[in-house]
């Protein structure tokens, strides 16, 4: 088992006993989270510890929480360099309730009308959510943003100036996508640091546990959601998990946040 830890510990040089703990019991080594940080002290294979940072009172209400998947995206921008001197401008795309990568779109310059393209994809594909939310940066605030979504009858969830931490899903997303692969990769071109991110972030969604999931996967997690409103819909499982919670699609702040949106975009 401890062989084994070191070889994960070299292929995920970033990952801690928990998570390692969670790939060697998919191996079949099933230990407590005590006797894994134990093995894992005694190998040496402890991962430096980051400056810890100020932290935010977890009790301030976050508006427009989701309560479901598909309900809230949030999305933002991360910015690196490749070795031939070529800018990364990348804009990630997150479901705040199951954690999942949904894209990250890679460029050199991307304005709002390329994030329209980026949102239009994926509404195609899963459906539109009840809110997007966004700092205030001007390719999220244009005129042609803000009119894709009144049409799109999407709600907005602007963050206030100075605030990250109101988009706290994707900071914390952004944060593993910086530390597991960006400071990690090195990057020859544009064209391959697409396919290197691209193949990261499938491994987010497909492998590798996320803690505030309970160590499952976002795949893993959705997967469950569907299950158990499966058997909300048949009776099944409904003395256990109770009723179904209502989705934010009859928010009644959502009329408040369409009207203020489109009052942006008329003005």
């Amino acid at each position: 088992m401890v062989e084994r830890m070191r070889e994960l510990s070299a292929q995920y040089p970033r990952y801690g006993y928990r998570r390692i703990r969670i790939f060697l019991g998919r191996d079949g080594h099933r230990m407590s989270a005590g006797r894994a940080y134990r093995l894992w002290s005694l190998a040496g294979l402890q991962v430096p510890r980051k400056r810890p940072r100020k932290r935010i009172a977890a009790a301030r209400p976050r508006r427009q929480a989701p309560c479901g998947p598909n309900q809230v995206w949030s999305y933002d921008f991360v910015f690196d360099h490749c070795a031939n001197g070529q800018q990364l401008k990348c804009l990630t795309v997150t479901d705040e309730f199951t954690k999942e990568g949904l894209a990250i779109d890679v460029g050199g310059r991307i304005r709002s009308p390329r994030v329209i393209e980026v949102l239009s994809r994926l509404v195609s594909a899963r459906g539109a959510p009840a809110f997007l939310r966004s700092d205030n940066g001007p390719e999220f605030v244009s005129k042609a943003l803000l009119s894709w979504i009144v049409a799109q009858g999407i709600g907005t969830a602007l963050i206030e100036p100075g605030k990250p931490w109101q988009n706290g899903v994707t900071e914390s997303f952004n944060g593993k996508f910086r530390d597991e692969c960006l400071s990690l990769e090195w990057f020859r071109s544009r064209a391959e640091a697409k396919v290197v991110i691209e193949a990261w972030r499938q491994h987010y969604n497909e492998v590798r546990p996320h803690s505030s999931l309970g160590y499952l996967t976002p795949n893993e997690f959705v997967e469950r959601q569907a299950n158990a409103a499966l058997g909300h819909a048949t009776g099944q499982g409904a003395a256990v998990c109770g009723p179904p919670r209502p989705g934010p699609l009859h928010h009644p702040l959502r009329e408040e946040h369409m009207h203020q949106a489109r009052d942006a975009v008329s003005s």
